[in-house]
Order: structure tokens, then sequence, then C-alpha cells
């Protein structure tokens, strides 16, 4: 393999964007070094697996600190994303003792700490010889995120969720405006509806819209097969299915383990994600995470929704979309299916729902570990105010706003000189501030599925969409076909325990 290939590869890996260049803010340093013969970790090494990340991401920053504040050592393992998991349970399973901790996805949790695989940092929370951070300061959904059972196991880093951008430049165009309205009888406006969203698509479809003299497109998607591409439909479809009366039905039956997955809400949110193809980019089927952000960087869609990365690395140099990156919750839909009631409810207003799509990657301790209160030190560190403002203010180390000090008044108590200093401009930060806040505050939030196997459910259903939106299968026969699989990866897990623990998921 070449050089350029290699390298190329290793970018895919990274589930990065490479349109922009990494800007150079670094948090301040929080702890003084220890003094000779009083380093309370002296002569321990903690070992972190984490996934590969450009400049070794925010732990491997913290090494030269976390050394000289307790005497221990800091080994970083980094591997592919897809090779995380499978070595990290393969160490738990096998007592390898291999890894003290592992920055860990949510979904995790289901298998790890439902496992009896982790140990809980309840005891070194709140201790004065630790790095102090506050557990209240994160946002309702992604909070819930870090306990399982009632204990804390994942301290506080990124918060993954889905929000839409959107080119503020072109829907505040007058031209455009007048054209859309036309078009479509109705004024041209940041979507409040999926229905509104693919008008908008469909408008700015085939236009230039980075005046370049070159065709783009309405919106850009990821839908690369095994790149997390599901993610996609579990926000979107949201609002077709959860609602006031079905706050949390959406995966499976709670009292029999039935799948869910193909009810008519889901059908026709996938029938109407597929729709949305056709606007955006033929080679999106094909796309990783990072390209699907280079896209949108480059000026070339008018609509995504994704992560909180991307309007952070909107920022950044070599971005086309500073100052015209407009941020909003996810539309909604008129109304939803209730699988509590089996039909159809219409709403007044948009049926609005928040999510904690993603990962939200976190530190995790291993039960096995032999160095374990060093080990939350340092992702007690991580997780500090002064350290965590500034990771949410950078695009380039996967780390997501979710507390309060992470958003602008009057919602949160963040300060907007961090964002700019970060390079932000102005106008774009109060938007996604403010989308991310409504999406982390909504009492009605997606389902978060935390249970084991919860992977290879996704990895079922990732497959099966691919199908749909290329058109292999129709929605109908994508979703059911993902039914079965879904209920043969139960039946091998064991509905019982299987049962037990999504019920335990959904707090009965």
């Amino acid at each position: 393999m070449t050089f350029a290939a290699e390298e190329a590869k290793q970018k895919r890996q990274l589930y990065e964007a490479t349109a922009v260049k990494t800007g150079e803010i670094a948090p301040p340093r929080v702890l003084q070094p220890c003094k000779p013969g009083h380093c309370p970790f002296a002569g321990q090494t903690v070992t972190v697996l984490q996934g590969k990340r450009q400049k070794g991401g925010a732990i491997d920053e913290l090494k030269e600190e976390f050394e000289a504040a307790t005497g221990a050592k800091l080994n970083l393992v980094q591997l592919a994303h897809e090779e995380l998991y499978p070595n990290f349970i393969s160490d738990l399973t096998n007592l390898g003792g291999k890894y003290d901790a592992a920055y860990a996805a949510a979904w995790w949790l289901g298998e790890l700490a439902d496992g009896g695989f982790l140990l809980s940092y309840d005891k070194y929370y709140g201790d004065p010889r630790f790095p102090k951070w506050n557990i209240d300061d994160v946002l309702p959904a992604p909070r819930s995120l870090l306990s399982y059972g009632g204990k804390k196991y994942m301290v506080a880093n990124d918060h993954d969720g889905q929000v839409m951008y959107y080119r503020r430049d072109l829907l505040a165009d007058a031209q455009h405006q007048a054209a859309f309205r036309q078009k479509y009888g109705y004024a041209l406006d940041v979507p409040k509806t999926w229905a509104q969203f693919r008008d908008v698509a469909a408008y700015f479809n085939g236009k230039d819209l980075n005046g370049d003299g070159v065709p783009d497109h309405g919106l850009s998607m990821h839908l690369k097969v095994g790149a997390q591409g599901m993610f996609h439909f579990m926000s979107f479809s949201a609002p077709f299915v959860i609602g006031p009366d079905n706050p949390r039905l959406y995966w499976f039956d709670p009292q029999t383990m039935k799948p869910l997955i193909e009810s008519p809400g889901h059908v026709r949110a996938l029938t109407a994600l597929v729709d949305l193809v056709q606007f955006g980019p033929k080679e999106m089927l094909n796309w990783d995470l990072g390209k699907s952000w280079d896209h949108f960087l480059a000026g070339r869609a008018a609509l995504a929704f994704t992560w909180g990365d991307l309007g952070a690395l909107a920022q950044e140099g070599g971005s086309k979309v500073k100052g015209k990156i407009g941020s909003a919750v996810l539309p909604g839909t008129r109304e939803y299916y209730s699988i509590a009631q089996h039909k159809w409810v219409k709403t007044a207003q948009p049926n609005l729902i928040g999510n904690t799509t993603g990962g939200s990657w976190a530190g995790v301790i291993s039960k096995q570990s032999k160095v374990p209160a060093a080990t939350y030190y340092l992702f007690a560190l991580m997780a500090t105010r002064e350290k965590s403002q500034v990771y949410a203010a950078r695009g380039w180390d996967g780390i997501d706003a979710g507390r309060t000090f992470h958003f602008l008044p009057p919602e949160g108590t963040g300060q907007m000189e961090t964002y700019l200093k970060a390079g932000w401009d102005e106008a774009d930060v109060r938007d996604y501030s403010k989308a991310y806040f409504a999406t982390f505050t909504n009492k009605l939030q997606f389902p978060y599925l935390r249970i084991p196997g919860a992977y290879s459910y996704w990895q079922a259903l990732d497959l099966h969409l691919a199908e749909a939106v290329a058109g292999q299968l129709s929605p109908e026969a994508a979703l059911k076909a993902t039914a079965v699989d879904f209920e043969e990866i139960t039946i091998r897990r064991g509905r019982e325990r299987q049962r037990q623990s999504y019920r335990a998921s959904l707090g009965q």
C-alpha cells in the first residue's frame, strides 16, 4: 500500500473531516506538579484504550500535566474505531488486565456494566483528592447516559446529539425567498418539519451554493454500511414514532422483547428518508462521516443533520461556511404513530423530539484495573470545567457540548469569549448553543438503546437501511428484515436476560 493510500485509510478510520485545518487553542493547565515524595500515584501506570485521533486526542494532550501532578505514567493505546470494542471486551472477558480503562461509547454500558465488567466511580466522585467536576452541570438527557443501574460509570466528557444545520445566508437571500414562495406557496424559513426540510433540500439541489460554477446539493449525509449511518435514521425517525402518548416505545415491546422496528411510524420515516437521498450526491451512499462533513464545509450543501462536531469544524480554517452556518433542533412531524395506542396521532404543533444519538464518548474504568484511583484522576481532570469548555469549542477533538457552562445565557452560564477565542463566528455560536440546549432539555427524548448486544442490533439495522436507500429493498421489506435479525439476536442473547436489561434501561 502506498503512503498516500495508507494516509487516506487512516483518515477514514478517524471519522474526521479533512477539508479544514485544526485550530491551536488549548485548554489551560489546572494542576501543579507534585513535590517529590508527595506524588499520589508515583510509580503507577495507567493504560487507556481509545480510538485513533489526530494529535492523540484530548487524552494525550493531558499526558504531561497528569504525569507531573500524580507521578504516574499514562500509556495511551490507539486503535481504529471498529477495533475498540472487540479489544476491550476481549480483555475484560479473558481477565487479561491489559487495559485500565477505555474511551467508551455510551451503548457499551448495556454489555459492560450489566455484565459486571466495569468499576463504578461513585466512591471517588466528590472526593477532594481528585480534580473537581460536577455531574449536575450536565444537561438532563446526556446526564442520563453517565449512569447505569443507579451507579456512575462514565465520566462526563463528550455529549453527542444530532441537530440540523442549514445555510443561513441561503435562507436569507431575497431572490431565493421569492422563488421558493412562488414554487411552494409558503415562506422560505428554517424547516420545522421533515416535510419542509424536503422542500428546502429539493429547492436548493442542483444550484451553485458556493460560487464556483458547479451545481451543488440540497443536503449531505453519510450512508456507508459500517460507518454509523444508521444514526441518521434513528434521529430522523424519532418524531414519526415518539410523542406525548408514546414517549418510550421504539425498539422493543418491554414485555416480550418483540421488535417494534417495523411499525407504521418506522416505515413512514424510512420511506421519507429514502426519498431525501435524491437531493444529495449519489456518492454519499458510500460516504463515511468525514466525507459528509467535508461536503457541507466546502459550501456544497444547503442542509445537514449530524453531530455537534460540524458546527465547531465550520469555524476552522478552510471552512467555506463560517458565519453562514445556522443550527436548529431537528425538524418534527405533524403526526406520529403511537405504538402504545396502535394509531396515528396528530399534533397541533410540530412534534419535536430531543436525542442523544451517538457515542457520547467518555472514560470507563475496568474492574480489573490495579490502579483505579489514578485512572479516575485522569478522567476527572478531563472533566474539569476549565478543560471541558475548551474541548467543546474546538472542532478537532470530537468532544461536543452538553453542560450548562457550554451554553450561552440565558440558557446556560457559558461565555461568548470562550468561543470567540476558538475562532467562532458570533451568530453561528448563538444558533448552535440554542439548538443543543433545546435538544438536550426536551422532555421527549429518543430512547437510547443500552442493552447487551446494542451494537449488534444497530449493525443489522445499518445493513438493511443501506439496502433501502440503494433501492435494493422497499422500506417495508428492509425493516421487516431488520425485525427478523433483531429477533435472532434476542434469541441468541437470551430473551429473558434481554427483557430484564431493556426494562431496566426504561426505568421499569
